[in-house]
C-alpha cells in the first residue's frame, strides 16, 4: 500500500459566499415594488417631520413616559394596546401569506426596502450589473476608486440618515437637529445614530440576501402557513422543459424544445440569487422578480407570458383553486374582530384610571356609634396631558359616608396619585357585605371620570 497515497476530500457542508449582482429589470410587478418602497421610506423619513396639534405627529417620549401618536397619547399603562398591535400585526402576516406567500418578504420588509435602496445607489455609483462585475474583477485603479468611494459615500450618507431619522422617533427631530448643528448630541442619542446606521449599513449594503436565507426565521416557518391554494410564484415545468436556446421566429416544438430559451435571465434578476426553475425554494422572497423578466422575453420569442407566474400547487395540478377557503375566511374574522375591537378600545379608553387596593390589615372595623368602616388606599393616575382636579364618590345598596383627610386631589399629568380612604356605612342595614363602586371624576370635566368596584366587607348578625 502507497501510504504517502492521498485519499479524496472530506466532504464540507460549508459553501463559501458568492456576491450576487442583481439586474435591473422593469415590470408590473417592479413597478409594484418600487412604489412600495418609496411610500414606506416616505412614512419613515416623513412622519417624524410632520406636526399634530403643535407637536410631532409620531414621537415615542421615553423619558417622560409617553408615546405621541397623530393625537393620540399613550401610556406605560396602555401597554396592552401594543400587545393588540402586536397580535394584529402576526394575524394579518398569516392572512396575506396563506392567500399569496411571501408579500411581506418581497414588498414590505425593511431589510427588502432598505437593500433596494442601497441596490439603486450602487447601480448610480458603479452602473448596471455588467459593468459591476467588470469592476469588481478589475485592478484598482483611479476610476476604480472614485467609483467604490461614491457608492461608499452615499452609502455611509444614507445610513447615518437612517440613523437620524430612527433617533428622532425618540427625541424631537427638530431638537435633534439643532444638536446636531451645533455639535452638543447626548452620549445616548451619539449611539444610537451610529448604531443604528452601521446596522443599516451592514444588512442593506453588505449581507443583503444572507440576512433573508440564513437570519430570518420567516423563511424557515412559512411551510406551515402554505397550502395547495396559496399563490407562489412557480415555473411551469411541462411548459418550458426541455429548455434550449432558438432562433427567433423558429418553431420549438419542432425542435423537441419547451418555450425556456435558458437565457438565465430569471436567476440574473433574482435578489437572493436562486434559479426558480429548480421549485420553489426557502430563499425566495416573492418579489416578482423572474415575473417581469420572463414575461420580457416571452414577448421577444412570440410566446404567450406566464411561463414563470403566480399560480397554486392544485392549478399545477390542473385541480380547482379556492382563495377563499376556510383558513383564509378564519384568519379574516379574526383579523376584522381584532381590528374593530383594538379601535373601539381605543377611542373608549378613559383619561383617568383608579386601582383600588384593600387594606388587609383588617377586614373591616366596628365603630362605637353602630358603623362599620373599610379601608382602601385609591391609585389615581392622570393620563390627560394637564394638571388635574379629582374627587371621589361612593355608592352601594346603603347610603356610604367618605372619610378622607381632603375632598379634592391635585394630579399631575402623567402622575400616578395614592389616597387612603375610609368608606363608612351602617354596621347592619343591610346585612352582610355588598359590592359598592368608587367614582373618580374631575372637577372641571365630569366626562373624565373613572368607576371600579370593590368588596365591602361588614358583619351578620
Amino acid at each position: 500500500m502507497d501510504i504517502g497515497a492521498k485519499g479524496p476530500a472530506p466532504a464540507t457542508l460549508y459553501a463559501a459566499h458568492e456576491k450576487v449582482y442583481p439586474r435591473e429589470i422593469t415590470g408590473r410587478f417592479a413597478r409594484l415594488r418600487t412604489l412600495s418602497v418609496w411610500v414606506l421610506l416616505g412614512i419613515f423619513y416623513v412622519f417624524p417631520w410632520l406636526q399634530w396639534g403643535g407637536r410631532q405627529l409620531v414621537l415615542f417620549d421615553l423619558p417622560a413616559r409617553k408615546f405621541f401618536i397623530a393625537g393620540l397619547v399613550f401610556w406605560p399603562q396602555d401597554f396592552i394596546f401594543l400587545t393588540g398591535l402586536l397580535i394584529i400585526a402576526a394575524l394579518s402576516l398569516f392572512f396575506f401569506t396563506a392567500i399569496a406567500g411571501r408579500l411581506w418578504c418581497g414588498y414590505a420588509c425593511p431589510q427588502t426596502v432598505w437593500t433596494e435602496t442601497f441596490l439603486w445607489m450602487e447601480h448610480f455609483a458603479e452602473g448596471d450589473r455588467a459593468a459591476r462585475l467588470k469592476l469588481d474583477r478589475s485592478p484598482w485603479n483611479a476610476k476604480k476608486i472614485w467609483r467604490k468611494g461614491l457608492k461608499q459615500v452615499l452609502w455611509v450618507s444614507f445610513a447615518l440618515w437612517t440613523g437620524f431619522t430612527f433617533v428622532g422617533f425618540f427625541t424631537p427631530i427638530r431638537t435633534l437637529t439643532h444638536e446636531v448643528l451645533v455639535f452638543s448630541l447626548g452620549p445616548w442619542e451619539t449611539f444610537w445614530i451610529c448604531f443604528y446606521g452601521f446596522a443599516t449599513y451592514g444588512n442593506a449594503g453588505y449581507l443583503r440576501e444572507q440576512v433573508c436565507k440564513y437570519m430570518c426565521p420567516y423563511a424557515r416557518f412559512q411551510s406551515a402557513m402554505f397550502d395547495r391554494d396559496t399563490l407562489v410564484i412557480t415555473y411551469d415545468e411541462p411548459r418550458g422543459e426541455p429548455r434550449g436556446s432558438r432562433r427567433r421566429g423558429s418553431d420549438a416544438r419542432a425542435q423537441g424544445l419547451g418555450d425556456c430559451i435558458d437565457c438565465t435571465l430569471c436567476v440574473q434578476v433574482c435578489p437572493t440569487g436562486i434559479d426558480i426553475r429548480k421549485g420553489l425554494q426557502i430563499e425566495c422572497i416573492a418579489c416578482a422578480a423572474c415575473i417581469d423578466v420572463c414575461d420580457g422575453v416571452m414577448d421577444k420569442v412570440g410566446s404567450p407570458r406566464g411561463l414563470i407566474r403566480y399560480t397554486t400547487q392544485h392549478a399545477i395540478d390542473h385541480k380547482p383553486t379556492h382563495l377563499v377557503r376556510p383558513r383564509v375566511l378564519i384568519y379574516a374574522t379574526l383579523l376584522c374582530v381584532l381590528v374593530a375591537g383594538w379601535i373601539a378600545a381605543v377611542a373608549m379608553r378613559s383619561p383617568v384610571s383608579l386601582d383600588v387596593i384593600r387594606d388587609r390589615n383588617s377586614l373591616y372595623r366596628l365603630t362605637d356609634d353602630g358603623n362599620v368602616d373599610n379601608v382602601y388606599t385609591l391609585r389615581i393616575l392622570n393620563k390627560t396631558e394637564h394638571e388635574r382636579v379629582f374627587e371621589l364618590e361612593a355608592h352601594g345598596a346603603s347610603p356610604l359616608t367618605l372619610v378622607q383627610a381632603q375632598h379634592e386631589y391635585r394630579v399631575p399629568s402623567g402622575a400616578v396619585y395614592s389616597v387612603p380612604l375610609r368608606v363608612r356605612r351602617a354596621a347592619y342595614e343591610p346585612l352582610g357585605a355588598e359590592t359598592i363602586r368608587l367614582t373618580v371624576r374631575a372637577v372641571d370635566d365630569a366626562a373624565i371620570q373613572s368607576t371600579t368596584k370593590a368588596r365591602f366587607l361588614a358583619p351578620t348578625r
